[in-house]
């Protein structure tokens, strides 16, 4: 059985990364077949955008091994074999990956996806590899967090062990903070942290080959969990001249080394606190979340995404930079309730360092934001000299933005 274009194919897993989606699909050096998930919610639009590409729609309910068998028949008529695969999905890790082993593709061995996924098997991982990191132990009730608290002080985090975008995650400052807290679900795995007081920075990079191309430093101007409190809500990455607070390559590496990554992209977070100490936090084998890809692309001027895309491919890119900027990307605020007025997208661009607006909402519409780190009305790119530049843009910006809801 042989592939009837002489292009790569690639077996791409459906996200809500629509911004990667449509890079990839807009190449003509590479072909493209769907692996969409039935669990998945798609927009029509998208699906009748996508129409007219070759697309395996996995059926969640049946075994994984049945759906491998079913898509091995149906690709066989495809006229076309997949030879790569990319899952851009966080969630869907295990399974895409898990899937990708059944059907013979290149893929994580289900160890990785749990250093990559599950947080309690990531610190473990990283106990082992030297690597610093906040004290942590899995619990069970509200009670355990508690005991960990007795141990180890207020605050404490609480987090699910499999999630992301702080989904169900909380800073607990005192018993009383405990007590406030809802009952554990029980269909999830739970884990207490040490907090850990400091700047917050993300990490990214560009595995080719088990080799870290090139790896990219971006900035919180204030946690990520604080955004879940009003805090603002924003990713700048360093410009390429800026004197970084850690060797980004070299700590890229380690990750990759470590964790086996033999291509793709790395991301992670880590602190500093004000005394210099150094705590990775967590690490994923996927795109990072919000703009920040589009961030890196902007700041160091080039085409982040197709560089990504080419590593999935077995290729090693040479990135070609041709601008030196800070750029970030600003989450606009939202509230629940019906939105009566929101400041415009040309409003918006008229703004010092302002690069381009993007809104989610509009007037009239039912606002229900989830307590996630993602829950925004839209977002603004904002370029300056330096990321403190860019931050202090953004806080123009923030001053200058208007949101009028009638809450319920």
């Amino acid at each position: 059985m042989t592939s009837q274009t002489t292009r790569p194919v690639v077996l791409l897993v459906e996200s809500r990364r629509a911004t990667f989606t449509d890079s990839v699909l807009s190449r003509d050096d590479v072909t493209v077949v769907l692996l969409r998930f039935d669990s998945v919610e798609l927009t029509p639009e998208y699906v009748e955008r996508t129409a007219h590409i070759p697309t395996f729609t996995l059926a969640t309910a049946a075994p994984l091994e049945a759906e491998a068998a079913r898509y091995l028949s149906w690709i066989a008529e495809a006229g076309v074999l997949p030879e790569y695969f990319c899952n851009p999905n966080e969630a869907l890790q295990a399974d895409a990956q898990r899937f990708a082993a059944l059907v013979g593709l290149p893929h994580l061995d289900q160890e990785q996806v749990a250093w990559v996924r599950n947080k309690m098997s990531m610190k473990d991982r990283y106990a082992e590899l030297g690597i610093p990191h906040a004290a942590y132990r899995p619990v069970d009730a509200l009670e355990d967090v508690e005991a960990f608290a007795a141990d180890h002080g207020w605050p404490v985090v609480l987090k699910p062990i499999d999630s992301d975008s702080c989904i169900a995650t909380y800073r607990i400052g005192s018993t009383d903070e405990l007590a406030a807290i809802p009952p554990l679900d029980p269909k999830l795995e739970w884990m207490v942290e040490q907090f850990i007081s400091g700047r917050e920075f993300q990490l990214c990079a560009v595995v080719a080959r088990g080799q870290v191309v090139d790896a990219y430093l971006s900035k919180n101007p204030r946690p990520i969990l604080e955004v879940l409190d009003g805090a603002i809500n924003a990713n700048i990455t360093y410009a390429p001249s800026e004197q970084l607070p850690v060797d980004a390559k070299a700590l890229a590496q380690q990750l990759t080394d470590g964790l086996g990554i033999p291509h793709g992209y790395l991301h992670g977070e880590f602190f500093l606190t004000d005394e210099g100490e150094f705590f990775m936090s967590e690490v994923a084998a996927r795109l990072s979340g919000c703009e920040v890809p589009m961030n890196h692309g902007l700041a160091y001027g080039f085409d982040f995404l197709h560089v990504i895309l080419d590593t999935y491919l077995d290729r090693v890119p040479v990135p070609a930079y041709t601008k030196d900027r800070a750029v970030g990307d600003l989450l606009l605020p939202i509230r629940p309730g019906k939105l009566l007025h929101i400041s415009t997208e040309e409003e918006l661009r008229r703004l010092p360092g302002v690069l381009g607006a993007h809104l989610t909402a509009a007037p009239g519409d039912l606002l229900d934001p989830p307590r996630a780190s993602h829950a925004s009305t839209g977002y603004v790119h904002v370029e300056g000299a330096t990321a403190d530049e860019v931050e202090q843009r953004m806080y123009a910006v923030l001053d200058h933005f208007e949101l009028k809801v009638e809450e319920a």
